[in-house]
């Protein structure tokens, strides 16, 4: 056991503001002190008082020391963080103050790296004391914080035409104030959390700007301070803002006082914490509340994707048979007696919960990508298509793919449904993705790394360019990364290119949209093949620090008969690819098709389009069960495709090594009591069907090749990839993989939305000691009740059908006969939206930050002054006289039982 010194024990009894505890050595206020702070050190501080300012001549004249010695231990103390100075005084004359631990010395103690990598016990230090002093205080803290930490300072521009707002709520007031002295430094939350592995993966450096006095102190110090000027601060503003980051000030100086803005993330902000945790606003939030105008929000979501607080939820907007649904608030300790089981220890968690429990618009919860339906469907009605389009990259990087083969989960699950047809959602996506189609319309998002103006140079290889892995790669870039895609196919596109015929999907649709990704900033590696030209460990070699394995799922399955190995025998997947690199490829004779699903569609199709004489499918479900979707099996029959339902594959017919026919017998049940897929058959009910070709649809495969040689990575139930749920990890760390790979097939929205997913997990990956999990939007969405509605007004209109292109045969070219929807179809389909969801602020949660209002597109929710009391400045020494007479009035609250309305 280390030796106790009395020294340090006494320090960090008279910095510690935790009101009658006795400091031990197993304190943070011991420790935390006792590996950077020597006995000489702590003797010059204990001559001191904290937060009183002391010149060197007055110090000097305290300790009785030499002045050359002095004046070192002052600028060692400085150095570390022990002490701050400034030149407060009439004479500008240098000063050096005791801080508090927090906001103080703790934090100064977390702006150097270095330091810390040496001293990690510093960056529990200052996570144990911007807590454990608030515990007992925080439900008696009364608005503004009384002189404690930090205070939220609303987004300018979220206020500026509020007439009744006060200078200190304006950050120009205090840009203003100490014009010409900032200086950028690193957030010492940021760091301090990364210390013990539960870092956010932003670029801590720049985020605190410290103003006056304090940020030579910042600079002179080594505390990664530089000095910048006033256009650089509004830039670091303007880029917290847009990563949804909340500025703060310091909060202990009294009226009209600050010596730093920061800009938090909440997943890592101590000061936001002493609110969220303790679930006791008064502690930080500023004098103001977010509220919703109802008839303008459209659900978008992304005021509830960014608030800090979990303030705001997406709920409904229509009216249940029982009137207007109320929404639960949290509840405050205004009149309740509060302790520990009152908190919110999971808050980071919890505060990414996305909707009520009574649910929200069903288009957007039936995405699986969870796009902004309503939203761009408002944008496309008030002509503004460009905002459309960025709306729906938000979650989407291939709205133009999507529009032509999208499976149209939105739209199974329209409200609009149970009153007559289902909004047309995916022509009008369609139609606003045609500007993707054209360089001089198309959409580039713009690039917003969560740092202060740089781009992350860490290197990341994306393994197939299909949907997943190019909307990995899109959103990758879009956080400042550049990563890599290699494909070993010729053209990137995956099955987009290679397994949808271009009579639903021309490939140079595809091609548009990929542009759009190679501009962000993403290379595209075509005929290169990972495990054979190249291994993952050579990868590793060149400096690759995680890698996006999305190679789909490009084999075909056969059932396992015989005869399946005849000439004339092939599976859907090998058909599609060869006929989408050669659309002459000739099929002469009769074609049997075997499979129920989109895929043995398009088989059936492209088999007619390619000269076969007939072409028969035969599926093992009834026509209402068909995996294919109507619209698929009543294109199929116009082009005179036969469906046979309730037959299965018994036996291909060979003669001289080609196919003369197949055998089927009925299938008379699909799945077992349990639900899983277990066929059974009548072996005696069988028939012959003659035939040249039969084409198998019946599953694919995963086609490894080397690619996992020497790798951790485990396979599971169909050959596909083991990783986490929620991180898409595998059991190599470095690894993560996403799309058919992981899910088995599935459709492309599948595989969008698990390649957005994908970049969430290798960012933080790549950002050292950053949780994958903590504060991670979980994604989930609860569909409102259809059935529990009162629809009384709306748009009569029937549900808009897009015209075919009569230069084009619909039933033989591979060209695409759909036209897109007219600008006048747009404005009729739009209108029959009947605008489901809309956000709810529970005002009892909301900090007033205003980040909310800058992510709106919808002018639906802005700030109100509704709490002027919590700009009230308190200092430090003055916190007990704002306290306690809020306490005694609290305490007669709970007593009586009074509550405020």
């Amino acid at each position: 056991m280390a030796e106790e010194r009395e020294l340090i024990l006494k320090l960090g009894q008279k910095v510690t503001d935790r009101i009658g505890h006795k400091v031990t050595v197993d304190d943070p206020e011991y420790w935390g002190l006792a590996g950077v702070v020597t006995d000489e050190m702590a003797e010059v501080a204990l001559k001191m008082k904290v937060r009183k300012p002391m010149t060197f001549s007055q110090l000097l004249k305290a300790t009785g020391k030499e002045e050359k010695e002095l004046q070192k231990l002052l600028d060692d103390m400085s150095e570390i963080g022990l002490l701050e100075y400034n030149w407060e005084n009439p004479k500008k004359e240098k000063q050096y103050v005791l801080p508090m631990f927090v906001p103080g010395s703790a934090e100064f103690f977390n702006m150097n790296e270095e330091r810390l990598k040496e001293h990690p016990e510093l960056a529990h230090f200052f996570e144990r004391m911007s807590r454990l002093p608030l515990e007992k205080v925080t439900p008696m803290v009364p608005p503004g914080g009384a002189g404690i930490g930090m205070h939220v300072i609303p987004v300018e521009k979220a206020i500026e035409m509020e007439n009744q707002s006060v200078d200190i709520e304006h950050i120009s007031h205090w840009l203003k104030k100490y014009d010409g002295k900032y200086a950028a430094s690193p957030c010492s939350c940021r760091l301090s959390r990364k210390t013990y592995g539960e870092g956010c993966a932003d670029d801590p450096a720049d985020w605190c700007i410290a103003v006056g006095d304090m940020a030579d102190y910042v600079v002179e110090t080594n505390k990664g301070g530089r000095y910048i000027t006033y256009d650089e601060v509004i830039d670091i503003l303007k880029r917290a803002e847009d990563n949804g980051f909340v500025h703060q000030i310091t909060n202990i100086d009294g009226e009209n006082k600050i010596f730093a803005i920061c800009n938090c993330n909440v997943n890592v902000c101590y000061a936001l914490r002493t609110s969220q945790l303790f679930n006791t606003p008064n502690m930080s939030r500023s004098a103001y509340v977010a509220r919703v105008s109802t008839e303008d929000c459209v659900a978008c979501g992304r005021c509830v994707e960014f608030c800090p607080a979990g303030a705001v939820k997406l709920g409904q907007k229509l009216c249940t048979n029982e009137g207007m649904i109320e929404y639960p608030k949290q509840e405050l300790p205004d009149a309740a007696k509060w302790g520990p089981e009152k908190w919110t220890e999971d808050y980071r968690d919890k505060n990414r919960i996305n909707c009520y429990d009574t649910g929200t618009a069903p288009c957007k919860t039936a995405c699986p990508a969870h796009i902004a339906v309503q939203g761009y469907l408002k944008k496309a009605a008030q002509g503004k298509y460009q905002d459309a389009l960025a709306l729906i990259k938000k979650e989407n990087p291939f709205p133009a793919v999507c529009g032509r083969v999208c499976n149209r989960r939105c739209e199974d699950a329209c409200t609009r449904g149970t009153i007559d047809q289902a909004v047309a959602i995916d022509e009008v996506k369609k139609f606003i993705a045609e500007q993707d189609l054209h360089a001089e319309t198309r959409y580039i998002p713009p690039i917003i790394p969560p740092t202060t103006g740089r781009l992350f140079d860490e290197k990341v290889a994306i393994i197939g360019a299909g949907p997943a892995g190019l909307s990995c790669a899109f959103y990758l870039a879009e956080k400042g990364y550049r990563p890599v895609v290699f494909e070993k196919n010729e053209k990137p596109g995956g099955m987009l290119r290679y397994g949808i015929p271009s009579f639903k999907l021309e490939k140079d649709v595809i091609d548009a949209e990929i542009e759009v990704i190679r501009e962000m900033g993403v290379e595209i590696r075509c005929g290169v093949e990972i495990g054979k030209d190249i291994t993952l460990d050579e990868l590793r070699n060149q400096g690759y620090k995680a890698f996006y394995i999305a190679i789909g799922c490009q084999g075909g399955r056969l059932p396992g008969i015989q005869g399946e190995d005849a000439d004339g025998v092939m599976t859907a997947v090998e058909l599609l690819r060869t006929v989408g690199e050669d659309e002459k490829y000739p099929i002469t004779g009769n074609v049997v098709v075997i499979g129920g699903g989109n895929v043995a569609i398009d088989v059936a199709r492209t088999s007619q389009r390619c000269g076969a004489g007939s072409v028969q499918m035969y599926c093992l479900e009834s026509r209402e069960t068909m995996p294919a979707s109507l619209e698929e099996i009543q294109e199929a029959e116009e082009e005179e495709i036969q469906i046979n339902c309730g037959w299965g594959p018994k036996e291909v017919l060979v003669k001289d090594g080609k196919v003369t026919g197949i055998v089927l017998k009925k299938c008379v049940s699909i799945f077992d009591e349990e639900g899983r897929f277990a066929p059974k058959y009548d072996e005696d009910d069988v028939i012959t069907v003659a035939c040249e070709h039969v084409y198998f649809s019946v599953g694919q495969s995963i086609e490894w090749g080397n690619l996992l040689e020497n790798s951790k990575v485990e396979l599971g139930r169909g050959n596909g990839a083991v990783a986490d749920s929620l991180t898409y990890q595998t059991a190599e760390p470095d690894v993560f993989v996403g799309g058919d790979v992981y899910t088995g097939p599935k459709f492309a929205i599948d595989a969008i939305a698990a390649g957005k997913e994908g970049a969430v997990s290798i960012h933080r990956f790549v950002q050292p000691n950053s949780s994958l999990t903590i504060g991670r939007n979980r994604r989930e969405f609860i569909e409102l009740d259809k059935e529990n509605l009162k629809v009384s007004e709306y748009d009569n209109g029937s549900r808009q059908i897009p015209g075919m292109d009569k230069q084009i045969d619909a039933k033989k070219s591979f060209r695409d006969a759909h036209l897109t929807f007219t600008e006048e179809q747009v404005k009729a389909e739009t209108a029959r939206c009947l605008g489901c969801g809309a956000s709810v602020v529970d005002e009892n949660k909301c900090i007033g930050c205003g980040v909310c209002t800058t992510k709106c597109e919808f002018d639906a929710i802005h700030l109100f002054r509704e709490n002027p009391d919590c700009s009230k400045m308190v200092k430090s020494e003055d916190k007990m006289k704002a306290i306690l007479p809020y306490a005694l009035k609290r305490g007669i609250k709970i007593k009586f039982g009074k509550k405020e309305k």
